[in-house]
């Protein structure tokens, strides 16, 4: 992931909709969800749940599939372990950092 990317994925979950959205759609893992779904769970109206999903896929955060009439919308969990990547590619001073050991990185 470069900087251009990480501020379009940031830029879009920079909205409370679109983050409670994208949450949703990593709880739903690989089956993802149709639109009428998460915007029942969400309480959301469709059109404004809409608007959120386009801005999501923009960024790269969520893939769209048709299935026959429906659209099932996931997470895009590549991108979203790339832009994890990349805001923690040079944590700890440059050392290494187990996330698993609590005590190996003191400094973040």
């Amino acid at each position: 992931m470069n900087e251009d990317q990480a501020i379009s994925a940031l830029g879009a979950l920079a909205h409370p909709q679109r983050l409670r959205t994208f949450r949703a759609l990593v709880v739903a893992g690989l089956p993802g969800m149709m639109p009428s779904v998460l915007a029942e769970q969400l309480g959301v109206a469709r059109n404004t749940l809409s608007f959120h999903l386009k801005e999501l896929a923009h960024a790269g955060l969520v893939s769209v599939e048709q299935q026959g009439r429906n659209l099932i919308y996931r997470a895009d969990f590549s991108q979203m372990n790339g832009l994890l990547g990349y805001l923690t590619e040079h944590c700890c001073q440059g050392a290494s950092c187990e996330a698993a050991n609590p005590d190996a990185c003191q400094t973040c």
